[in-house]
């Protein structure tokens, strides 16, 4: 470059025609201002070239330490001439009129990990400040994880970050399954079915069946339930909670609608369901309880009312015996009580397989006594 195009360079005052020209003069050395994004504006303030290597500094988080950067040559081998164009020039000027470096050779990716399945995991914490920021680099993000050849993309996006998710969207992602606090997306980048294994199929409920020994069995009736059920004494039931094992949330909803301690004894059956809530599979357990204490406190958000009642009124109420599923709970509950049946208890194991507790439930059949006198 010669001392006068050097000191074009470094002008302050360029005008804008000056500035196109420049552009067209070394378009075999930067890019051509033809493909400036939208927003970008021309300013007479043009920034001179240094010999150190530029970045584009405008995407820089601050917390962030291992930021990744990718070569706009290999965005354009993927992308084609007017990606390598549109990632060369991104920002002339900050949001604050500070300079900003005009001609990065790298772009920075979205801050991730890999999993192992071949995928890429983005970090939540260390998404970019703006949505226009986040735009860009998602876009450049996708076109090096491709040309790395990876799988997978999953993106959770906090609530507080709500503004990104139709720009995710936008650029492909598909939805997967929302929180409270977040909603995560995915991108399957090769050919072919997407194999990223789908949203949570099932939910789970409890059902607490408590005898005491008066033969009595703990029944509640519920605030709200379908036009059928008014009326009818059930046992107290619940979903299971994130990370709870059966036995506890049995015992938990109990208590809960009830007032009544209890000891898990045994899984005395489970029904599987399937297109009920949400168009979701159910997984109900009934499980037998010990109670250990008798006063009742009845739950005034749920319960209209709880009470201990005799077993065999309770297995004469209608809607009991109608219901050939109602009927085979109680019967077999009754069984159990004869010691004519041996449901499932739980017992903590650990598999080589993850290293994890895990709670594994079957029965425990003496083969001298068949008639489970030892349950």
């Amino acid at each position: 470059m010669s001392v006068m195009e050097m000191s074009l360079f470094q002008s302050k005052s360029l005008s804008a025609s000056e500035m196109a020209q420049v552009g067209r003069m070394y378009s075999n050395s930067f890019t051509s201002f033809r493909y400036l994004p939208a927003g970008v504006k021309v300013s007479p303030q043009f920034c001179s070239c240094t010999g150190n290597p530029l970045k584009a500094s405008s995407f820089s988080h601050p917390s962030s330490s291992n930021n990744r950067y990718l070569s706009t040559n290999a965005i354009g081998s993927v992308g084609g001439d007017k990606l390598a164009a549109e990632t060369s020039i991104f920002q002339i000027f900050g949001t604050n009129g500070a300079r900003s470096n005009l001609f990065p050779r790298d772009i920075r990716v979205l801050d991730a990990f890999d999993d192992e399945y071949g995928g890429v995991i983005v970090d939540p914490e260390r998404l970019p400040e703006n949505a226009d920021a986040f735009a860009y680099i998602l876009h450049s993000s996708l076109s090096n994880w491709k040309m790395e050849g990876k799988k997978g993309i999953w993106l959770k996006l906090p609530v507080e970050r709500a503004e990104l998710v139709p720009v995710a969207v936008k650029e492909g992602f598909q939805y997967h399954h929302a929180e409270r606090g977040y909603v995560m997306l995915t991108y399957w980048i090769p050919e072919g079915p997407c194999m990223l294994p789908a949203n949570a199929s099932h939910q789970v409920g409890v059902g607490g069946f408590v005898i005491n020994d008066n033969n009595e069995v703990l029944v509640v009736q519920e605030k709200h339930c379908a036009p059928t059920c008014v009326g009818f004494w059930k046992i107290p039931t619940g979903f299971i909670l994130e990370s709870e094992e059966i036995f506890t949330g049995a015992v938990r909803e109990v208590k809960e609608e009830t007032g009544i301690d209890t000891e898990f004894v045994e899984v005395i059956a489970f029904r599987h369901a399937h297109n009920v809530a949400f168009e979701k599979s159910d997984l109900f357990f009934i499980c037998m309880l010990k109670p250990l204490s008798t006063q009742i406190i009845v739950d005034d958000l749920e319960i209209e009312a709880a009470k201990w009642m005799p077993l065999a009124e309770f297995v004469e109420q209608p809607l009991v015996k109608e219901d050939s599923m109602f009927k085979k709970v109680i019967s077999i509950c009754i069984a159990r009580l004869g010691k004519h049946y041996c449901g499932l208890s739980s017992h903590q194991v650990v598999s080589k397989f993850d290293g994890r507790l895990s709670s594994l439930y079957y029965n425990v059949v003496d083969t001298q006594d068949f008639n489970c006198s030892n349950c």
